[in-house]
């Protein structure tokens, strides 16, 4: 036991001594300096890159705005021309080109002749809702639930 600890601290004291070596001490103040720099390129690619992806997205919200800006010069152009004056007289004032006749519905009149598809297709999921058993009613439900649809409600009449 006492010869392993007195090899130990023999190596020991080589090692201590080969550190006061200048070139031992000239070669750990290399690798320093090169870890330095390569941690410090390290970050400055980081930094790059985090700056180029800012750069990225804002050239989208610019293309995105300039897209924004022509849609409306587009509408400027359409409400400036002579077909939406002409839509919207016809819609707001109900006024009609020369020689045309215009037919004014009640509202009433109009809705009472309208089918609401709507309600005819939940009523008709309805009824083959209630056709299946229920285990298929709730994976339905769920399904539903998880695409967003609308639930049918069961209408009894």
């Amino acid at each position: 036991m006492k010869a392993k600890i007195k090899q130990t601290w023999a190596n020991l004291e080589k090692y201590t001594d080969q550190l006061q070596d200048v070139r031992v001490l000239g070669l750990l103040t290399f690798m320093v300096i090169v870890v330095l720099i390569a941690w410090s390129g390290a970050s400055a690619i980081d930094t790059n890159y985090g700056l180029q992806r800012q750069i990225s997205q804002f050239e989208q919200q610019n293309q995105v705005k300039e897209l924004a800006n022509t849609n409306l010069q587009l509408q400027n152009e359409y409400f400036n021309s002579s077909q939406y004056l002409e839509l919207a007289a016809r819609q707001n004032f109900g006024l009609a080109m020369p020689g045309e006749t215009e037919l004014i519905v009640p509202t009433t009149v109009a809705l009472a002749h309208t089918v609401n598809l709507q309600n005819s297709e939940q009523q008709q999921s309805a009824k083959t809702n209630a056709k299946q058993p229920s285990y298929q009613r709730n994976f339905q439900a769920w399904i539903n639930f998880f695409l967003h649809r609308p639930t049918t409600v069961n209408q009894t009449n």
